[in-house]
């Protein structure tokens, strides 16, 4: 895999003390945009924590949130990820390409990834909290609730 960084044309300057803001021009992917920036283009570091945990499920999973589709539900990413957490078979999320790392670093991959995609923003992590959960087994991983679907959510008007 050769990894690629874009969009920086996107990016936003904060300022030295600001750690949120809003906008009415709202860019990006969906399926990666945290559901408070895609529906009232309220932005923070936690908007980023959101995406960052789109992108841990991805790596995981082997497949992409945009394109991802599982059975005739039409299952997007995050959804599948939540049933087979809740379920208890998150084992069914995992890339079977992934045969040589550590089951149990892959399910705490997964149990972070979950928790970046919360819904309310308080609930996420910040990425100094995501780097010592990452390098750590010593810290305890709160208990995800169910993510944001926020596709299930968007109406677009055609007429």
């Amino acid at each position: 895999m050769s990894p690629k960084i874009s969009n920086f044309g996107m990016a936003k300057l904060f300022g030295v003390d600001q750690t949120q803001g809003n906008t009415s021009r709202i860019v990006g992917t969906c399926g990666y945009m945290a559901p408070e920036y895609a529906m009232q283009g309220h932005f923070s570091v936690k908007s980023d924590v959101y995406s960052f945990g789109v992108l841990v499920l991805e790596i995981v999973s082997g497949q992409k949130n945009n394109s991802f589709r599982h059975g005739e539900n039409m299952e997007d990413l995050l959804s599948y990820a939540w049933k087979c957490w809740r379920e208890g078979t998150a084992s069914n999320l995992i890339d079977p390409a992934l045969t040589n790392g550590s089951r149990n670093e892959i399910m705490r991959c997964i149990h972070i990834g979950l928790l970046c995609v919360q819904e309310n923003i308080v609930d996420r992590p910040t990425m100094n909290a995501i780097v010592l959960m990452l390098n750590s087994y010593s810290v305890t991983l709160p208990v995800p609730s169910q993510p944001s679907f926020f596709g299930d959510r968007v109406t677009l008007d055609l007429t």
